[in-house]
């Protein structure tokens, strides 16, 4: 009898444990298990409530970006006087020119040297001056506002300020050269008067002037490294360039593959910088896609031909950054 009432009283004691999922059985199914929630599809409203925001920066795409493209296009194909007038249609007859001018895979061929030597020296520089702004040192605050004077500044006159002081007469960085004996006579060379210094001017200006965008981009990515990783390589015995190339390099892989790519997209689309270090020099030696544009549109006043030329330096652009997307995969994680 007591084994029979212990039982009973444990069956009972089961049971009022036993959770209620609104009176039905846990075993038979019904009620078991809640119902999926279901977002409510409200897509269309949700874009048209978010027009308000998006919709400056949207019409802003549009005026500034998307419709100059289109007219571009539209221009690469008529035939438009030196007064402006639309005189027709002439399909790609302005791109046979461009493809035809003798000095086009020259200049193509100068603006690849352009933005590989640019986009190289300021990556290399910056990486050092980005591990250097990272310690702690007396100063370091002025010194990285110092590092952002030639960003903030104008390029054009950063570039005009090189530009005189390379004159030979009363130059201040000639002068300079010729004090450290790079040079004879102050007026033995005219630096931004021979196509291959000026242009090597210029690549100097550029790297310059990048610099900073790229130091601070790189200095983003310092700050994301976890110490304690760098630490335990220490301990490991790994010594500061092993560290470097194996624990920090690595992790800067994002940082690196946006600034490199804003770099040449910026590179490659500079013309301030070449137009005052190279506009005096005649011919077409120091010219690059962007000033032979330029070229087309101030000095010959073909508009069509320009259109075409720019029709052709946005694909190579396009063509540059896919494959660079393609093979570096930037936003891809480490």
């Amino acid at each position: 009898m007591s084994t029979t009432s212990d039982v009973s009283s444990t069956q009972a004691g089961a049971a009022e444990r036993r959770p209620r999922s609104g009176g039905s059985d846990p075993g038979s199914g019904a009620g078991s298990s809640p119902a999926p929630a279901r977002w409510p599809r409200s897509g269309g409203r949700d874009v048209l409530s978010a027009l308000p925001w998006i919709g400056p920066a949207l019409i802003l795409i549009f005026g500034v970006v998307l419709y100059p493209a289109v007219v571009m296009f539209f221009n690469s194909t008529r035939d438009i006087s030196q007064s402006g007038v639309d005189r027709g249609s002439v399909g790609f007859d302005n791109f046979v020119e461009v493809f035809s001018f003798p000095y086009f895979w020259p200049i193509f061929a100068r603006t690849i040297v352009w933005v590989v030597v640019v986009v190289g020296a300021t990556v290399i520089i910056s990486l050092g001056l980005a591990q250097i702004l990272n310690k702690a040192f007396p100063g370091r605050r002025i010194v990285r506002l110092a590092v952002i004077i030639p960003w903030a500044a104008s390029v054009v006159m950063t570039t005009m300020v090189v530009y005189y002081g390379l004159e030979p007469y009363f130059g201040i960085i000639n002068k300079f050269l010729v004090d450290v004996g790079l040079v004879d006579t102050p007026e033995g060379y005219g630096w931004t008067r021979n196509p291959e210094t000026a242009f090597a001017w210029s690549i100097v200006v550029a790297v310059f002037v990048s610099l900073p965008f790229t130091t601070y981009t790189i200095l983003a990515g310092l700050a994301t490294v976890p110490g304690d990783i760098v630490e335990a390589a220490k301990m490991d015995g790994a010594g500061p360039a092993r560290t470097y190339f194996s624990i920090v390099l690595p992790q800067l892989r994002g940082a690196l593959s946006v600034a490199v790519l804003i770099n040449i997209i910026n590179v490659f689309n500079s013309l301030p910088i070449l137009k005052v270090m190279t506009g005096s020099i005649p011919g077409y030696d120091a010219d690059t896609i962007m000033t032979l544009i330029f070229k087309y549109i101030q000095n010959q006043h073909k508009i069509d031909v320009a259109s075409a030329l720019s029709v052709v330096a946005f694909l190579i652009v396009i063509v540059i950054v896919a494959v660079y997307v393609r093979v570096v995969k930037p936003m891809k994680e480490v």
